[in-house]
């Protein structure tokens, strides 16, 4: 604990002692956490919650007016984004517009885009964004397919261990040569240490290190591994793997790996099985043990990941089975 104000302490140790009331009693703490991480405040005395709420009402519609300088582009996009319950609700979130402007921009400005290949999920909105850094930035590397999925061997290593902020060791032990490619996918910080400044890296949002993470594991693990990395994702209990395995599944999806192959190669079809596999597996072993906490929640999670593989036949039969627990 720290109690005294001029010992020298770890900044949690600080940070705990003032929520704790043993460090400067009597003064406010204001902590901002992700959602999944509300958990290790269960024990705090916390006198009030707030939740960002983000964009409400038309400031969604200002914001596409303002990212866009041709209005035609503009209106033609939040049209689209209004008609989709999915990519809507996302908009509340400014960084969820700003992805969703530079994803769905091309598809009302270059007349070789069908309008029927729009993204209508999240993974294929992503899919996507991959996509055109990839077109815009790839001809800066001669192996763009191998940088990617090593970016993404160290997003899956960030994600396990709950790690959003990359220092140079980090992209030194993944990506031996990093190159401005890089730039398209991750943006430099600078962080304060004492009295110098260093330079850290992080994604421009939390779900695209999880995509990218969730893109090299599907396509660089051998299929018949894939089982086991899902179970082990799907058990662990802060649901730090969620958003990750909702990926997973989404990317076995015809429609979500498509833009993707051009520059990756093709998605086994043997991985897409097994993706496909599991979620029926699990799906039906979890819809007859919905009665402990967790099991709702994985069940949720199973139900997300049934929606995004876009699996109909199995949809289908799930439904059945869930109507009659």
């Amino acid at each position: 604990m720290c109690t005294d104000p001029e010992c020298c302490c770890e900044v949690a140790d600080i940070v705990y002692s003032l929520i704790q009331h043993k460090f400067c009693p009597g003064c406010s703490v204001l902590v901002t956490s992700h959602p999944t991480a509300l958990y290790l405040l269960e024990k705090a005395e916390i006198s009030d919650w707030a939740e960002i709420l983000g964009f409400v009402g038309d400031e969604r519609k200002e914001y596409f007016s303002r990212h866009f300088e041709d209005q035609m582009v503009a209106a033609a996009v939040f049209r689209h984004v209004e008609e989709n319950k999915i990519l809507y609700t996302m908009c509340y979130n400014p960084s969820y517009c700003w992805i969703l402007g530079l994803s769905l921009g091309p598809f009302f400005t270059e007349k070789d885009r069908k309008q029927e290949q729009v993204p209508r999920t999240i993974t294929q909105l992503y899919s996507y964004y991959i996509y055109n850094i990839l077109q815009n930035h790839g001809r800066e590397i001669e192996d763009p397919r191998d940088v990617l999925l090593k970016l993404g061997e160290m997003a899956f290593t960030g994600v396990s261990e709950k790690k959003i902020v990359f220092q140079n060791g980090d992209l030194n032990q993944y990506i031996q040569q990093p190159s401005q490619f890089l730039s398209g996918f991750m943006m430099k910080l600078l962080e304060r240490d004492d009295s110098a400044y260093s330079v850290v890296y992080t994604f421009p949002h939390l779900a695209i290190q999880e995509f990218v993470a969730a893109l090299s594991q599907f396509l660089i693990a051998h299929p018949k591994n894939i089982p086991k990395l899902l179970r082990e994702a799907l058990s662990k209990k802060d649901g730090r793997f969620e958003i990750f395995l909702c990926f997973v599944a989404g990317l076995s999806s015809p429609q979500a790996a498509h833009p993707l192959e051009d520059f990756l190669g093709p998605f086994l079809h043997q991985t897409t099985c097994e993706v496909i596999e599991w979620v029926n597996k699990t799906l039906f072993r979890l819809a007859g043990s919905v009665t402990c906490h967790a099991g709702k929640r994985n069940l949720l999670v199973m139900l997300h990941c049934l929606f995004k593989s876009q699996n109909k036949a199995l949809a289908q039969a799930t439904v059945g089975i869930c109507g009659n627990t």
